[in-house]
């Protein structure tokens, strides 16, 4: 099959499984009565049981095998958390402007679609500009020439005011992470002012993106799934033990920015030790992750783990790989695996009122020296007037960074705001060495950032899930969704519309759902048809109550299975046994 096919029928199953998405339920295109809106789409009933049920996996590996808190913050912070955490001067996407039609553009998308350049993310507006001319690239919408028209930087936050009259303004969080770093004096008390601990939360997120697009893969707003976990950089390890054997596809940097660079696959442990994965902690959650993602459905094949290049690392990233799946012939992300380093508690420690530290106690008491200041403010305030406090805090720095300096008759400071060199005399600053009994010292935890997002996971389970397939002479289309992430489990059917047969189907529904099973009833037209319904929204298992059932003396019933369409027959009194076991992955339905 040629690129160009391949693509092609890349394409159809895309168009088909966005209708597919309609017609079932799964998502749609939100405020369709009044014409829609781009960016933003509803999760219908199996869309939101699907999405619900893949939020429930993350949170059970992710918080709750690792052991980590989970909270739920306000999605509107107020203006100077985001000044703190750079996102104000940082949180920006390439926009260019159609002269003709006026339509806004993401730059980097338009290189990307009409270019070979793969991540045109990470170059710089000047570069972006000239590629737009050099290719002569034109407006998506109308076609008109971009070339020689102005790449400007967007910021991506959706702003609001918080209250009335005089409000303060606020912002659409980009990100759930700052509502966990903005509560870590209160959270780490949670954690017993011990290190390390994790803290996770799965919740809205909100970007006004230049350019919407794809369904649900990119969007306004959406659902994040991150973890925080704040460790201390001199002496927490992950356990790299538990997960140096997986296998993992990994596109390192190096690789990208060579001319014959391709995927290495390699274990998570040999990745280590080559030094491909600098970032110990950042291999252990890509080891996490991998074998998580193939769980809930993501075809492995069409997997991989990319190593962000420098110039597309987020303002606070050390170091950032992504979680990426083959969607239509390109790839998009999945999840970010970050090393924030303590870039976001040291901003917020430096610009709100509370500590962002950890005090961490030595194994026995020290003696150091420290240098301090006591200034004679009867001195400086003559001086330097209403600059004598900025004298103390660049008295009190210099003590702190270079004691050398208090060595002679006087010392020389600079203030911030001026560039003149001001001279005081030693004896005036109240400098003195003294030794010092301390018993530990504060901190700034480094934070590891695991960060999903659950639209795309969800677009990509049901796009790796999409069938075709022929079953007695008729065409079928049906999901292949893993039993874990399915929105309905089992779906129950009276073989005809008898008074009996429906009784014990409604009974069979009672005992399947009191077992803790996703259950539909459906007793419209031919069982042939029901059965194809519950296949194209990805029901893993239909059970049919028929005259068999209520005829002979052991009651049992028709049980198909989805993928291979085999049926067995099972009693009735064992079935939600049976099923809840296979749910569960302790039984399969071809040994019974």
């Amino acid at each position: 099959m040629s690129e160009q096919t391949r693509s092609e029928t890349a394409e159809q199953t895309s168009e088909k499984l966005v209708e597919l998405a309609k017609r079932r339920g799964y998502f749609f295109q939100s405020s369709g009565a009044y014409g829609g809106v781009g960016g933003f789409y509803s999760f219908g009933p199996q869309g939101a049981a699907l999405k619900g049920n893949v939020e429930d996996a993350w949170r059970d590996r992710f918080a709750v095998q690792e052991g980590n808190m989970e909270i739920d913050a306000p999605t509107i912070m107020p203006e100077p958390v985001f000044e703190a955490s750079g996102h104000l001067d940082g949180f920006d996407d390439m926009l260019v402007e159609c002269p003709d039609c006026g339509e806004s553009h993401r730059a980097d998308h338009v290189v990307e679609d009409n270019t070979d350049y793969e991540d045109a993310e990470s170059l710089p507006i000047p570069e972006v500009e000239e590629v737009i001319a050099e290719h002569e690239l034109v407006c998506p919408s109308c076609g008109a020439g971009l070339a020689g028209q102005a790449v400007e930087a967007f910021n991506l936050m959706f702003e609001t005011n918080i209250g009335p009259g005089d409000s303060d303004p606020g912002y659409l969080r980009p990100e759930t992470a700052q509502g966990i770093f903005v509560e870590f004096p209160r959270l780490k008390e949670y954690a017993r002012n011990q290190l390390p601990f994790g803290v996770t939360q799965i919740g809205r997120a909100y970007r006004n993106e230049i350019s919407p697009r794809r369904s649900i893969i990119r969007t306004r707003e959406f659902t994040q799934a991150e973890l925080e976990y704040f460790v201390d950089p001199e002496e927490d390890e992950p356990d790299l033990e538990s997960v140096e054997d997986v296998e993992v596809t990994l596109y390192p940097a190096s690789e990208q920015n060579s001319e014959d660079g391709g995927e290495l696959e390699i274990t998570i442990g040999e990745a280590v030790d080559e030094g491909i994965i600098a970032n110990e902690w950042v291999a252990y959650y890509l080891g996490v992750a991998k074998p998580w993602y193939g769980a809930v459905g993501v075809d492995m094949d069409r997997f991989r783990f990319r190593q962000h290049l420098s110039g597309e690392r987020a303002h606070y990233a050390a170091d950032c790989w992504d979680a990426e799946s083959e969607i239509d012939g390109n790839w998009i992300e999945l999840a970010g695996f970050a090393y924030r380093s303590d870039y976001d508690l040291s901003k917020h420690d430096e610009y709100s009122d509370d500590r962002f530290t950890i005090f961490k106690q030595y194994d026995e008491p020290k003696t150091v020296e420290r240098a301090t200041v006591d200034p004679d403010m009867s001195y400086l305030g003559p001086e330097f007037g209403g600059a004598a406090g900025d004298v103390v805090d660049e008295l009190e720095t210099l003590a702190e960074r270079d004691r050398s300096a208090f060595e002679g008759d006087v010392v020389e400071i600079e203030l911030e705001d001026e560039s003149e060199t001001h001279e005081i005399p030693v004896e005036k600053t109240g400098f003195s060495v003294d030794e010092e009994t301390i018993a530990g010292e504060h901190i700034v935890p480094h934070v590891v950032e695991p960060s999903f997002g659950v639209d795309r996971l969800v677009y990509t389970v049901l796009h790796h899930a999409y069938r075709e397939d022929e079953v007695d002479g008729e065409e079928r289309t049906y999901l292949e969704l893993e039993p874990e992430v399915a929105p309905t489990f089992v779906g129950v059917f009276p073989l005809q519309n008898d008074d009996d047969l429906e009784a014990v189907a409604d009974d069979i529904v009672d005992d399947l759902r009191d077992a803790g099973l996703s259950v539909t009833y459906d007793d419209s037209g031919n069982i042939g048809r029901r059965y194809r319904r519950q296949d194209e929204v990805g029901t893993p298992f239909c059970v049919t109550v028929d005259y068999e059932t209520i005829e002979n003396e052991e009651t049992t019933v028709t049980v198909r299975e989805r993928d291979t369409t085999d049926q067995k027959r099972l009693p009735v009194e064992d079935l939600a046994e049976t099923l809840a076991a296979i749910r569960e992955g302790n039984l399969e339905f071809e040994d019974l």
